[in-house]
């Protein structure tokens, strides 16, 4: 999950077609954790810049860690 949102903040940097398939699925999978923290984190008007996928990526890191822990 990481790596897509990883691949999502870079691809959103070029022009690309959203109809392709490949970013479509990119977009599909990664929206339902990306969207929920977008309620929660404002976008600055002065700095039109999305915070929300490195949240997302704390975010899922710490789940990643609590997750092993518990295994191991």
């Amino acid at each position: 999950m990481k790596i897509l949102i990883l691949v999502r903040v870079i691809v959103s940097y070029f022009p690309h077609n959203p109809n392709n398939a490949v970013f479509k699925f990119i977009y599909e999978v990664t929206e339902p954790i990306l969207a929920p923290l977008r309620k929660v984190i404002p976008i600055p008007k002065s700095l039109p810049i999305d915070f929300t996928p490195i949240v997302a990526f704390i975010l899922l890191s710490i789940a990643e860690q609590i997750v092993w822990s518990l295994f191991l």
